[in-house]
C-alpha cells in the first residue's frame, strides 16, 4: 500500500485554461479519500493525473514515496474504475477480470484462483461466463471493481462509479465499496459530485471549486466548521440556508438584523455570548448568517430537539409563513418566509402545516455560521474548532 502526495500540482490545457490550480495535499496510506465538488471543478482531471492519463503542466505527484510524474500508466501499480465500466464487451466476466493478470503472463491457476476469490468475495462467481450484455448495471459495476481488485493495486481509483445506476443500487453498491475498503485496507481516492457520497464513504473529504481546493478534512468537521460559504452551502443535504443579515451589538446582546420593510417589521436574531469576540468587528456591518434546515425547528417541540450541551437560551423564536410543504415520510420539509427572509426546514413528521399557516419556528443559534460577505470565510470557525 502507499500514500499519493500532490505537490504544487497545475494542470493548464490548450489556450491557457487552468483545470488544476496548485493543488497541494497528502492521501494517506490506506485512506479512503473522495474529492467532491461540482462538474468542471477538477477532481476528476486531478484523479487522471494520478494515473498517468492526463499531463501534469507543474508540480508532482508522488505514490508510495515515488514521484511519478514521468512513469508510464502501467508502472504505477494502480487499479481505476471508469464511471462508464469500460468492460471488454467480447470477452466473458472471468476473462474480463483476469485480462491484466493474463498480461503480467501470471499462470494460469493463479488467475483462476484469485478471479474466483474476488468474484465470490463480491457475490458475482455465479456470472462468471456471462458475457457484459447479459449483466445488470450493478453486475457490471461489480465486474468493473472486482477486475480492479484482483491486480492488488497500492491505489485504487475510482471516478463516479455510481453515477450509472439507480437510486437502491447506489446505495447498496456503496456500502459494499465502504466495505471493500475496510476488508482491502487499500488507498482509495474516490470521485464525486454527489456529497451524500462523499459524507458516507470518505475517511476524509477534499472539497474542490474551480481547480482549488477548498477545504481538506474529516465529513462530520466539514459539515459543523466550513471554511467558507462554497462549503457550507456544497455540504450537507438539504443545503445550508444563507440569508444576509447584519451585526447589531450593544453591552448585553448580540443580535443578526434584517431591516423592516413596510408592514414587515424584520428579522431579530439573538447571538450566543460565545461568539461575541469574532463578530464584534462586524458591528453595524453585513454578513451573511447561515443554518442548516435540521437546526431549524418548530417551536412547539423546540426544546426536545437540543443536544445536552445547548441551552433553550440559545433558541431564538420568529414567526414565519409556511411557503412550500415537502412530506418525505418520517420528516418533512417546510420552506418559511419572515418578511424577505426565506428558509427550509427539516421537522420531524409532528408537524402538521400546509402552505399560507402561520408557524412559530426556532432557531438554535448555537449551531449558526457567520460569513464575511465579500472573502465568503467563515467568521466562527476558531469559536467553533
Amino acid at each position: 500500500m502507499a500514500s499519493v502526495v500532490f505537490d504544487h500540482v497545475v494542470k493548464r490545457y490548450a489556450g491557457d485554461v487552468l483545470a488544476v490550480d496548485d493543488l497541494t495535499f497528502e492521501i494517506k496510506d490506506k485512506e479512503f479519500l473522495v474529492l467532491v465538488g461540482p462538474s468542471g471543478c477538477g477532481k476528476s482531471t486531478a484523479l487522471r493525473m494520478i494515473a498517468g492519463l492526463e499531463e501534469i503542466s507543474d508540480g508532482t505527484i508522488s505514490i508510495g514515496n515515488r514521484v511519478v510524474n514521468n512513469v508510464a500508466p502501467k508502472d504505477r501499480d494502480i487499479a481505476m474504475v471508469f464511471q462508464n465500466y469500460a468492460l471488454y464487451p467480447h470477452m466473458n466476466v472471468f476473462d474480463n477480470m483476469g485480462f491484466a493478470l493474463k498480461l503480467r503472463h501470471m499462470p494460469k491457476d493463479q488467475i483462476k484462483q484469485r478471479v474466483e476469490t474476488v468474484a465470490d468475495s463480491i457475490g458475482i462467481k455465479h456470472l462468471l461466463e456471462r458475457k457484459p450484455r447479459a449483466l445488470s448495471g450493478g453486475q457490471r459495476q461489480r465486474v468493473a471493481l472486482g477486475r480492479a481488485i484482483v491486480r492488488e493495486p497500492q491505489v485504487f481509483l475510482m471516478d463516479e462509479p455510481l453515477s450509472n445506476l439507480d437510486a437502491k443500487m447506489r446505495v447498496s453498491t456503496r456500502a459494499e465499496i465502504s466495505k471493500l475498503h475496510q476488508r482491502l485496507q487499500t488507498t482509495m481516492v474516490y470521485v464525486t459530485h454527489d456529497q451524500v457520497e462523499a459524507m458516507t464513504m470518505g475517511d476524509r473529504i477534499a472539497v474542490m471549486k474551480d481547480g482549488v481546493l477548498q477545504q481538506l478534512d474529516t465529513p462530520q468537521h466539514l459539515f459543523n466548521n466550513p471554511v467558507n460559504m462554497f462549503v457550507a452551502g456544497f455540504i450537507g443535504s438539504p443545503a445550508m440556508n444563507l440569508v444576509n443579515m447584519q451585526v447589531e451589538m450593544n453591552d448585553t446582546d448580540v443580535s443578526l438584523t434584517t431591516p423592516a420593510t413596510g408592514q414587515d417589521a424584520g428579522l431579530r436574531l439573538r447571538v450566543p455570548d460565545r461568539y461575541r469576540n469574532q463578530l464584534s468587528q462586524y458591528n453595524g456591518k453585513p454578513v451573511v448568517f447561515g443554518i442548516r434546515p435540521q437546526d431549524i425547528h418548530d417551536a412547539r417541540f423546540a426544546q426536545g430537539m437540543l443536544d445536552e450541551e445547548e441551552s433553550a437560551e440559545d433558541l431564538a423564536p420568529v414567526r414565519t409563513r409556511v411557503d412550500v410543504v415537502e412530506p418525505m415520510g418520517s420528516e418533512i420539509y417546510v420552506y418559511v418566509l419572515n418578511g424577505q427572509s426565506s428558509f427550509n426546514a427539516r421537522f420531524d413528521a409532528r408537524t402538521e402545516v400546509k402552505p399560507g399557516d402561520t408557524l412559530d419556528v426556532a432557531f438554535n443559534m448555537d449551531k449558526m455560521q457567520a460569513f464575511d460577505p465579500e472573502s465568503q470565510l467563515s467568521i466562527l470557525r476558531e469559536a467553533k474548532a
